[in-house]
């Protein structure tokens, strides 16, 4: 088992977000996982990401405020304790419209090592 206190989280910078701050808990340069990477986002009032895609797939899950998900035109509002999964490839955009900040978990798969 691999612990990480929250204390210990760094922040990091996302390309393509705004209005936002970011915590690496695994993963990545944080280690303690191969096969994804686990962060916590916070989105200010009208912070968010995107529109954009890449080949991950995702999991977001709302743990406070709400969230609106567009993908492919239609917009849906995450809430607290709901989740979403992001297809590798989907093209989506994040926003927070309400007037309070949005706390999100995110967990990214990362691809394989090559052998």
């Amino acid at each position: 088992m691999h612990v990480k206190r929250f204390a210990d989280a760094k922040p990091y910078d996302a390309p393509n977000h705004r209005g936002y701050s970011s915590l690496r808990v695994f993963g990545a340069e944080a280690g303690g996982t191969k096969g994804l990477v686990f962060g916590i986002s916070h989105f200010l009032p009208g912070g968010g990401a995107g529109p954009d895609a890449s080949p991950p797939e995702k999991v977001y899950l709302v743990l406070s405020g709400e969230l609106t998900v567009i993908v492919n035109g239609k917009e849906t509002v995450l809430k607290a304790m709901d989740s979403c999964v992001i297809e590798p490839n989907e093209t989506r955009e994040i926003i927070n419209r309400s007037n309070e900040v949005c706390t999100i978990a995110v967990a990214v798969a990362t691809p394989p090592a090559a052998k």
